[in-house]
């Protein structure tokens, strides 16, 4: 069935009810409501923790009030998804104890089902935006968050202020003989090597930022740039659009030394050695990087994605 006739997301944003406060208040009592704070969202194992209006208003002792953001409802109408945006009152100075219970969505991501990643992604996106943009950008005043969160409006001059999205293409490279390229930055643990990204410029193409970007971090011009997929990645607030892309001079790739210091070139029995013996460790599984080498990798007969691991931590 077409994209027209039946929606790609798992979860209906019911955009129509953000303007009707009457309305979200009485979907906030019966909610499935995800906590969100300093980044981090409730778990519970390998799954979102959600609370319910009662449980929040309990909690109100230790957090702040903080805002609410409608994210939709369930598909079928009859669940409604909020996220709590809030911060401690007295945060504990343990690390550990502060974050008890909670996690980053790159440490969960992975183990998340559709459902659950999508409302995770988009209570992150928004929750980072709200805490970035308290002022308006005209005039510098306070903003309110108003229509469920989705939009900020100065107390000022009424403007409204809507969640920015930075768009930044991510690139699998690949040589005549399919073997792809890979690289690393000194900021990731050793031995993890990924594919390239880069941030759109303004006046620019997806595909001239795809050629750009290839050739600033690796060294090499690309043809046959191919879509691939997107991916909202709200760290802090990015969509990833995904491609493919050929090279015909894979001898000339070299690392740019700054933001790339290592490049290695893997064809799929190379990749599985690598694997196994350790000395490569792919991106987490919740980034589209990763989707991108296992669709790769699993596209030749033989070669299964449980052959590829990769931890997911994302810093050393």
């Amino acid at each position: 069935m077409s994209a027209r006739n039946q929606s790609l997301s798992p979860i209906d944003r019911a955009s129509d009810l953000r303007s009707d406060a009457g309305k979200l208040a009485l979907l906030w009592g019966s909610a499935k409501i995800l906590m969100v704070i300093d980044g981090h969202i409730a778990v519970t194992d390998a799954s979102l923790r959600f609370l319910n209006a009662e449980s929040v208003t309990a909690l109100l002792t230790s957090f702040e009030v903080g805002e609410r953001y409608f994210l939709g409802r369930a598909r079928d109408g009859e669940q409604a998804y909020f996220a709590w945006h809030t911060s401690w009152i007295n945060p504990p100075e343990d690390e550990a104890a502060k974050f008890e219970g909670l996690r980053t969505l790159r440490e969960v991501g992975g183990d998340l089902d559709e459902i659950e990643l999508t409302l995770g992604m988009h209570a992150v996106g928004l929750s980072n935006w709200h805490t970035t943009h308290p002022r308006c950008a005209r005039c510098g005043a306070q903003t309110l968050s108003d229509l469920g969160g989705s939009v900020r409006v100065c107390v000022a001059d009424s403007s409204q202020h809507h969640p920015r999205t930075d768009p930044a293409v991510i690139v699998l490279v690949k040589d005549a003989t399919d073997r792809i390229l890979l690289g690393h930055q000194s900021i990731w643990p050793e031995k993890r090597f990924s594919t390239f990204a880069g941030f759109v410029e303004p006046g620019e193409s997806f595909e001239e930022c795809v050629s750009r970007e290839v050739f600033e971090e690796a060294g090499i011009y690309c043809n046959d740039i191919n879509y691939l997929r997107s991916q909202s990645w709200p760290f802090p607030a990015s969509i990833m659009i995904a491609f493919e892309a050929i090279t015909d001079h894979p001898e000339t790739a070299k690392p740019d030394g700054v933001e790339i210091s290592q490049i290695r070139w893997f064809s799929r029995d190379e990749m599985k050695v690598a694997i196994a013996s350790g000395d490569l460790l792919l991106p987490p599984k919740i980034s589209v990087a990763r989707k991108m080498i296992t669709g790769w990798y699993t596209a030749a007969a033989g070669f299964v994605a449980s052959d590829l691991s990769g931890g997911e931590s994302w810093r050393p």
